[in-house]
């Protein structure tokens, strides 16, 4: 006779094979906690910069460093990416988008427009 163990199962997420959606929408949460994060540290940038003449050569300095343009570039793909699937996840709301291949198709797009607008902008920008 065979007996069922009540114990939890351990599941170890690194080895889970998540949906395209499930990666957009993680990759969305996340960039959006990236952003936030990233607010006090732009404004005390922009506060630094509106001081003096001084205070713009230190914030154009620290723009200048290359931490700065890998933080920069991670920002903006944040924002990028953030938009890009707030704007299916709106869609999906008015349920425009909701088979499995529309979904698949809108969540391959955004993971793929995202980087490489990311580097147009950056390339553009740096």
């Amino acid at each position: 006779m065979t007996t069922q163990r009540s114990a939890p199962v351990y599941l170890n997420l690194l080895r889970i094979r998540f949906p395209v959606g499930a990666v957009t929408s993680i990759a969305h949460r996340i960039s959006g906690i990236l952003l936030f994060l990233s607010l006090p540290f732009l404004i005390y940038l922009l506060d630094l910069s509106l001081q003096d003449a001084s205070g713009f050569d230190q914030a154009l300095a620290t723009m200048q460093n290359g931490w700065f343009k890998v933080g920069f570039t991670l920002l903006v793909w944040s924002l990028l990416h953030h938009l890009l699937s707030g704007i299916r996840f709106l869609l999906i709301d008015i349920e425009q988008g909701v088979t499995l291949q529309q979904a698949r198709r809108s969540a391959w797009l955004v993971n793929l427009l995202a980087p490489v607008m990311t580097l147009a902008c950056v390339w553009w920008l740096l």
